[in-house]
């Protein structure tokens, strides 16, 4: 991220902004966070974001949209030193979003907020993108990524293993959950099945990686006619993480 925004200059390969190479005019069409929001503790919002406004060099303006949009209107006069950490984020977000840029750059936005905090984030992120804004976002919650993102690239040691859209990206095979008492006669009768692609053996069930096409009401009951009564089964598509795994050649498969 340093390097699409100017900080750190690569040490090979190229990039484009807005269908140029990145100047310094680019930078009033883009807002970034990077690092930790670090305001003045004992100003309120807007002194806060009005800093930030001259910094960027800004006409004046009311931040009551800004602040509407992030949910901290009726905080507004409460000193940054009193926000919770989700607060501080959705303040930094704010931020970002004076001068009215075309993209907006985030490092890490849910980072250290509990569950409620990360639902704000996200929720603020998306009315963004709604707004027609391009949200570009890092992160290492693969499940905040699934949720909040059209498009992803996975990258490694600066190498680009993938990148489209989260539904390409995903695969279509779900993973099947299934367990037994004859846990070894199951295995086996699994193994015969090529709608199957692997089968693993967890603590009390099998984790089996299967065919979108096969059915799991039939699997069900072809097994109860061999004599294998199912006490557990459970089907899932697989999750961008376990994807993410997969590519980057990190998974235990």
């Amino acid at each position: 991220l340093g390097i699409i925004l100017g900080i750190l200059k690569p040490q090979r390969g190229d990039f484009t902004w807005f269908e140029n190479r990145y100047k310094g005019e680019h930078k009033l069409r883009i807002g970034s966070i990077l690092e930790t929001p670090n305001f003045f503790p004992y100003l309120n919002a807007d002194d806060n974001l009005d800093i930030v406004r001259q910094i960027k060099k800004v006409p004046k303006q009311s931040f009551d949209e800004l602040l509407d949009l992030v949910k901290l209107k009726a905080r507004r006069k409460s000193s940054f030193k009193t926000y919770s950490l989700g607060m501080k984020q959705r303040l930094a977000i704010a931020a970002t979003l004076i001068g009215d840029p075309d993209v907006v750059i985030f490092d890490e936005p849910t980072n250290g907020l509990d569950p409620e905090g990360i639902a704000e984030v996200r929720n603020t992120l998306q009315e963004i993108a709604n707004r027609g804004k391009t949200v570009i976002m890092a992160s290492h919650i693969l499940d905040e990524v699934e949720k909040i993102c059209s498009h992803v690239a996975i990258l490694k040691r600066g190498k680009l293993l993938a990148t489209g859209p989260v539904g390409s990206i995903l695969s279509n095979d779900i993973t099947l959950e299934i367990s037994s008492s004859e846990i070894d006669k199951l295995k086996t009768v699994l193994a015969q099945n090529q709608a199957i692609n692997r089968i693993e053996e967890k603590a009390d069930f099998l984790e089996c990686l299967v065919e979108e096409s096969l059915n799991i009401a039939d699997l069900n009951a072809a097994l109860v006619n061999q004599g294998i009564r199912i006490n557990h089964l459970v089907s899932r598509k697989r999750k961008l993480e376990e994807e993410f795994l997969e590519i980057t050649g990190n998974s235990k498969n």
